[in-house]
C-alpha cells in the first residue's frame, strides 16, 4: 500500500529514543522528511536535525519557523518526547511533586508543541498530529504514569475537536511495555506488549493522507487492557 507519504515533511520530537528512532526510520522508508528534534540532537546543514527543548515555548516556536523556512511545509508532528515510565519513582507514584513534573513533562509539552505546529496545518489545509500516549492511561495503580498518560489523550481529543474539518488530525497512540521482543501472552488486567517497528507501523498510518478519516483517537498497541470492556 502507498501511504502517499513521498515528500511529506514530518518533525519528529524525540526522535533519537526508542519509539522516536523507529519512527524516523519508517518515514523515512515511505519517502518522507523525517526531521527528528530533541535536546540533544545537534541541527544539520539539511535541516532534518533540530535542537528543541519542548518545555520552552521560545524554543518549540522557533524549530517549527526552522522547519518551513527549510522545507516550505510542515505535514505532521510527532511527540514522544516524554521520559520513559521506567524513568519515574515507582516509590514516589501518588507524590503531587513527580505527577506535576510528569504531567508537565509530557501532556503540557504535547500541547505546547501542538500549538506551534498548528497555524501553519490549518493555513495549509493539511496536517497530522500523533502522541504517544500509553495504557497507564487506563489503569490504577501508577497515579503519575495515570494522570500524564490520560491528560495527553484528554488534550489532543479537545485539540482534535477544535480544527475539526480544516483538514488537520490529532490522535494518540497508547503502547503498553514496549520492548524489542514482545511476548505473545497477555496478562489479565494488563495491556498487551509491542515492538517499537509495530508502534512505528501504526503512528506512520495515522500520519498519511489515508488516515484522513480518523481524528480524537487514542489507539492501543499490543492489545488493549485484557479484561476491560471500555475505558
Amino acid at each position: 500500500m502507498d501511504l502517499g507519504l513521498s515528500g511529506r515533511v514530518v518533525l519528529v520530537v524525540g526522535g533519537t529514543g526508542l519509539v522516536g528512532s523507529a519512527v524516523v526510520q519508517r518515514l523515512r522508508e515511505e519517502g518522507a522528511t523525517a526531521v527528528v528534534a530533541s535536546r540533544s540532537t545537534t541541527p544539520d546543514e539539511h535541516g532534518t536535525s533540530l535542537r528543541l527543548d519542548a518545555r520552552d515555548d521560545a524554543s518549540a516556536a522557533a524549530a517549527v519557523d526552522a522547519v518551513l523556512a527549510h522545507h516550505g511545509r510542515l505535514d505532521g508532528l510527532v511527540v514522544a518526547a516524554a521520559p520513559s515510565a521506567r524513568t519515574l519513582d515507582a516509590s514516589r507514584n501518588d507524590d503531587p511533586a513527580q505527577v506535576l513534573e510528569a504531567f508537565d513533562a509530557k501532556a503540557v509539552v504535547f500541547l505546547r508543541l501542538v500549538n506551534a505546529v498548528l497555524p501553519a496545518m490549518e493555513g495549509a489545509g493539511y496536517g497530522r498530529v500523533v502522541g504517544i500516549s500509553g495504557q497507564n492511561a487506563f489503569l490504577t495503580g501508577n497515579t503519575t504514569g495515570a494522570v500524564r498518560n490520560a491528560a495527553l489523550v484528554v488534550i489532543a481529543k479537545n485539540l482534535a475537536d477544535a480544527v475539526a474539518g480544516s483538514g488537520v488530525t490529532v490522535n494518540t497512540v497508547s503502547p503498553g511495555t514496549v520492548t524489542p521482543t514482545p511476548a505473545a501472552e497477555v496478562q489479565p488486567g494488563r495491556g498487551g506488549e509491542s515492538s517499537p517497528d509495530e508502534i512505528a507501523d501504526l503512528v506512520t498510518f495515522l500520519l498519511s493522507p489515508r488516515a484522513r478519516a480518523i481524528s480524537g483517537e487514542s489507539i492501543a498497541t499490543g492489545h488493549r487492557v485484557r479484561g476491560v470492556v471500555s475505558c
